[in-house]
């Protein structure tokens, strides 16, 4: 009986740190709550905990406070995984822990189990796959290591490639030189590394070619040597493409591919080479699959609910 009354206290400084950290209608204290058996109360800028794992739900509080004071963002996706950590159903070793060595000292950690088992996998093994939906962090992670490869100089360069496809719409004719006509597609690209290193540093890296964004088409007749490749958007390549990057690689090289196979824009009669190779290499052991599904999105808590509901209307399955 001793143990349920262990109580602990986390301090805000805001409103806005309340509401960052709670979410809409306080649900990820709620969610807190439920998976860690512990009682939460908010009154005049603490955050009174009590139950056996009130300091454990302290600790994570903190953990998830100090990145929103750092700028970043807390979603339900990070309650549900604390939970898991503090229930013992897990661990967030330095392994899977990503510095973006950006000038800031930021680390990057996991966000669901599924993050952290990809970032040990990104880490340890020459050829990746990451396979789910949006908003799970599969592009995002890729780059947040690559940059930390960079940093570290296990690589000379980072080489990101993108099939450039319309998704579902004819964009018809785009002006511009031919830079300028694709940029519209490497757009998440350029986002994702501007995330990792500041504006200025990302550019001049670019200039000097040592941070390559392209087409995947750029590929073709290469040999990619001292390289850190992401392709991404994989379900949109040929087979025949698929083919093409994967021996592109060259020594002390490492590849990250991710994609979503339920968002494959390519026209019906041809396959999606990411699903393709999936069915040729998935036995070969020096090869990682990392599947995600709509329980590891970590964008807006909306996002998964609309994966969801969109499941629902099509009647697919789950895509974990």
């Amino acid at each position: 009986m001793g143990d349920k009354k262990k109580k602990s206290i986390v301090r805000l400084n805001s409103q806005d740190e309340a509401l960052g950290l709670f979410g809409n209608r306080d649900e990820n204290l709620k969610w807190l709550e439920r998976e860690a058996g512990v009682t939460c109360s908010y009154r005049d800028g603490e955050v009174k905990l009590s139950g056996a794992l009130a300091a454990q739900a302290a600790e994570m509080l903190e953990r998830l406070l100090e990145r929103l004071r750092k700028g970043g963002s807390v979603t339900g996706a990070d309650f549900k995984y604390g939970a898991m950590l503090i229930n013992g159903d897990g661990d967030e070793g330095e392994d899977a822990v990503v510095k973006t060595h950006n000038g800031t000292g930021r680390s990057i950690s996991p966000r669901s189990p599924t993050q952290r088992d990809y970032i040990r996998a990104i880490m340890k093994n020459d050829l990746v796959f990451a396979i789910g939906p949006a908003g799970t962090g599969k592009t995002y992670l890729a780059v947040a290591v690559a940059v930390n490869c960079l940093a570290e100089e296990a690589v000379k360069r980072i080489i990101i490639c993108r099939p450039a496809v319309e998704a579902g719409e004819k964009l018809g004719f785009l002006p511009g030189d031919f830079q300028e006509k694709v940029d519209p597609y490497l757009r998440p690209v350029y986002d994702a590394l501007f995330a990792m290193m500041n504006f200025e540093k990302c550019r001049r890296l670019m200039d000097t070619g040592v941070i390559e964004v392209a087409p995947l088409a750029f590929m073709r007749g290469r040999t990619l040597e001292d390289a850190y490749v992401i392709l991404d958007e994989a379900q949109n390549t040929t087979v025949e493409q698929m083919k093409m990057f994967l021996t592109r690689l060259g020594s002390r090289s490492r590849a990250v591919i991710t994609g979503d196979v339920t968002q494959i824009d390519l026209p019906p009669e041809k396959m999606s080479g990411l699903v393709d190779a999936e069915r040729r290499l998935r036995s070969l052991p020096e090869i990682k699959f990392v599947r995600f599904s709509k329980l590891d999105v970590v964008r807006h808590e909306l996002v998964a609910k609309i994966i969801r509901a969109y499941e629902s209307e099509n009647g697919e399955g789950d895509v974990n």
